[in-house]
């Protein structure tokens, strides 16, 4: 079994030098891309590993990429790098099969950490029906007004667009947001739609 290799897609060239940097640090072995098509091009004789993809970038976004593998039958784990205010893309693509995503600026050991997951499969483990259950629970017993926040930020939306359906201020989102964090033990966002989604498939 060859190492497995994390590639590294981001159109910006000081942050996939920061990666690889990081990466290689920590003892991974890293291969980089400017592009998605780049990536794609070679996407038959690509290393075993996992994908680390920005998800706006100008030829192609990270999620076209993300849907373009699962055509193709990659079996390679994505994990996706977004700005502030592309959380509801990033949503998007956990929909679509991502295994995590990573607000930017993300600290180096979240990234890691989300390498290390992907790698040895742990997401996977989504499968566990006992675990299932135990979310259901917790979801079942978030109030009314926390049910309606959480939808919304499954949905994708932010946090101004849940206040003026839901008729509050966006500050009291960020609080039953934070209900809902600490309720599920979620320990971010990623998660946290992983939870809710997981619990709905």
């Amino acid at each position: 079994m060859s190492e497995p290799v994390v590639h590294v897609i981001d159109d910006d060239e000081a942050m996939r030098q920061s990666l690889e940097f990081l990466l290689d640090s920590a003892g991974f072995k890293a291969a980089t891309y400017e592009s998605a098509p780049q990536l794609l091009a070679r996407a038959d004789q690509l290393e075993p590993g996992v994908i680390v993809t920005d998800v706006r970038m100008p030829e192609m976004s990270g999620l076209e990429l993300v849907r373009r593998l699962k055509t193709s039958g990659s079996t390679h784990p994505v994990i996706v790098i977004t700005g502030h205010g592309d959380v509801p893309l990033a949503v998007e693509a956990m929909k679509a099969g991502v295994v995590d995503f990573l607000e930017k600026p993300f600290d180096d050991e979240a990234l890691l950490g989300a390498v290390r997951s992907a790698l040895t499969g742990s997401h996977a483990s989504s499968q566990d029906d006992p675990e299932k259950q135990r979310l259901k629970a917790v979801f079942d017993s978030l109030s009314p007004r926390e049910q309606e926040v959480l939808q919304g930020v499954v949905d994708g939306k932010l946090n101004k667009v849940i206040a003026h359906e839901l008729g509050i201020s966006p500050r009291t989102v960020e609080v039953y947001r934070a209900n809902v964090m600490s309720k599920t033990g979620a320990r971010g966002l990623s998660e946290l739609v992983r939870m809710a989604l997981h619990v709905r498939g």
